[in-house]
């Protein structure tokens, strides 16, 4: 089979590798349909790291998937050949304390699909994955879908660590997908007031079409002065999508007192700083957001029955041979794009 791997710092090629094999009663065979790219796999292909983990070429990422099943393992019930399926990502032991206490996503022996040093990732033609990895695609849902679930989820849990999100006043710093995903998440859950950031024009467009009250570009707008016009008390909440220290310091300021900053951006740095003076003042709470737990099955059924629509997430297409032509452009942040599919 054909495997899409970085071989280098910016550098991507095709290698021909055995096709996997079920090796487990679990075990589901899945040929790969459609692959989303993500902020995290453009990390490791510009950087060959995220922190401490980083990447021993050759070495395929990719998580966001969807596919169809080719074979099943003896034990397997949930899913059959010929189903199209939702990929969770992330592979727990279910025996750790984290697992046992309903924290899959921090399990001590987590494999994540296109994380060095856990799992090859899904740009290739056929993966393995445990059969709770896989979620069937029922009514109207399609591979796009599938895939979109995995930043969707991301989004949701976002939204749950904010329990008070009804009628909130809620800032989004960064709108690519994440940032999207946030906003549909938060909007299903009866968000008040949404103001949304971002250095590209045509996503701040589809925040505006997607119903944000205001948006700002802070490489023109002074953002802060900007939101505290449009909310003099500050925000309740504000979601930091972007992994930018200058959005760090933004929600900072425009936060009310007593609010909550949602850190769920990736930065590419080691270290973020906060002002001392400022988040003690305000006895500002911080949450930090670690992929998502539980969420699947929630994203995919609000796409089904209408609470989430996520037309405005794909802006982009190529196909499989055509990856680092993919991978540039998200990038580059050029066209515009949102989220970029990979077709198999």
């Amino acid at each position: 089979m054909k495997a899409m791997m970085l071989t280098g710092i910016r550098r991507m090629e095709v290698k021909e590798l055995p096709e996997p094999k079920l090796l487990k009663p679990d075990h589901v065979k899945i040929k790969m349909v459609v692959v989303g790219i993500c902020g995290s796999d453009v990390h490791y292909y510009t950087r060959g790291n995220i922190g401490s983990q980083v990447v021993k070429y050759p070495f395929t990422v990719g998580h966001e998937g969807s596919g169809v099943v080719v074979e099943t393992g003896i034990g397997v019930k949930s899913v059959r050949t010929g189903d199209l399926i939702a990929i969770e990502p992330a592979m727990s032991c279910g025996e750790c304390d984290q697992c046992l206490t309903g924290r899959h996503h921090t399990c001590r022996k987590l494999r994540f699909l296109g994380c060095p040093g856990q799992s090859e990732g899904c740009l290739m033609e056929y993966i393995i994955m445990p059969e709770k990895n896989c979620f069937p695609l029922k009514d109207k849902l399609n591979h796009d879908h599938g895939a979109i679930s995995e930043p969707l989820a991301i989004g949701i849990y976002s939204v749950r660590k904010y329990p008070e999100i009804k009628d909130a006043s809620i800032g989004i710093l960064g709108f690519g997908p994440i940032g999207l995903s946030v906003m549909l998440a938060a909007r299903a859950a009866g968000a008040g007031k949404v103001l949304v950031t971002d250095k590209i024009g045509e996503r701040l467009s589809v925040a505006v079409k997607e119903g944000a009250e205001w948006t700002g570009n802070p490489l023109k707008d002074n953002i802060v002065r900007k939101i505290t016009e449009a909310a003099p008390k500050g925000l309740d909440v504000v979601f930091e999508c972007c992994g930018q220290q200058e959005a760090l310091d933004q929600a900072v300021d425009i936060l009310k007192p007593g609010g909550r900053l949602v850190v769920v951006g990736i930065p590419e740095f080691d270290a973020w700083s906060l002002n001392v003076e400022k988040t003690r003042r305000k006895e500002i709470a911080i949450q930090f957001v670690r992929r998502q737990v539980g969420c699947v099955e929630p994203a995919l059924e609000m796409m089904s029955n209408g609470k989430i629509d996520v037309s405005n997430m794909v802006t982009h297409r190529f196909p499989f041979l055509q990856t680092k032509k993919a991978f540039e452009m998200v990038e580059e942040y050029s066209g515009g794009v949102m989220k970029a599919m990979i077709d198999f």
